[in-house]
């Protein structure tokens, strides 16, 4: 594990897409599990600015977690993605795979699991991700895992529904089989109202266990923190 103290979240941007990048650049059909969040929107502002001439050709992106709304609706991880990044580089259509979340979710969560086993190259009977981008909720959620259904964690499927435990909106989310198969997890934290988590997370404290981004702990061994000072308590 390797961890990364920047000054703020603009330089978490700035030095997260230098990192993308440089992988992007040396590997072909290099496939990236992309997260939602107001981290991974200035990283996507700073490579559609910075990288912009990228040969994203070499890239396939998919999702972590989506929302269950069209890819229209404001809170569209994939229209997130389009209006910040997508939009603003040259990427062929064919490498990009949405989960369609105007699907019924678990119709939707059966599909997205055998697109990742069609596609992926697997590791172990798994399919597995080059790099898989998470962030982390202020209650220790990540990917769309929360912690009143950690178990979710560990299903033996690669993509499973989730609830928002306040909204009840359903969401699809990769579980931790194929997370921690990744050859690379990237976490992308920022704010001091993560402080409390990442510290305890960190630690790997008696109180970690109930945070399902405690559990990522990908088999390669390469786990990267991108952090602000403010994350960190510095």
């Amino acid at each position: 594990m390797e961890i990364k103290v920047y000054k703020d979240k603009q330089e978490v941007a700035r030095e997260f897409s230098e990192y993308l990048a440089s992988r992007i650049k040396s590997n072909k059909n290099y496939t990236v599990a992309l997260s939602g969040g107001s981290t991974p929107k200035i990283v996507f502002d700073y490579l559609a600015v910075h990288f912009k001439d990228l040969n994203w050709s070499n890239v396939h992106f998919y999702w972590g977690d989506e929302r269950c709304v069209p890819p229209t609706h404001e809170e569209s991880n994939y229209k997130m993605t389009v209006d910040h990044l997508l939009s603003k580089i040259s990427i062929p259509e064919e490498n990009i795979h949405r989960v369609l979340g105007e699907n019924e979710p678990k119709a939707e969560a059966s599909r997205y699991d055998d697109l990742l086993v069609k596609n992926l190259k697997e590791a172990d009977g798994i399919p597995q991700f080059d790099l898989v981008i998470l962030g982390m909720g202020g209650d220790g959620h990540t990917a769309s895992i929360f912690p009143h259904e950690i178990e979710l964690w560990d299903s033996s499927r690669n993509c499973e529904v989730a609830i928002h435990p306040d909204s009840g909106q359903r969401r699809v989310s990769l579980t931790g089989r194929v997370i921690n198969n990744a050859k690379e997890v990237a976490f992308l934290v920022t704010g001091a109202d993560k402080k409390e988590k990442v510290t305890s997370i960190l630690a790997q404290d008696a109180a970690s266990k109930d945070y399902p981004a405690s559990l990522v702990q990908p088999k390669s061994g390469n786990l990267i923190w991108f952090l602000d000072e403010a994350a960190k308590g510095e």
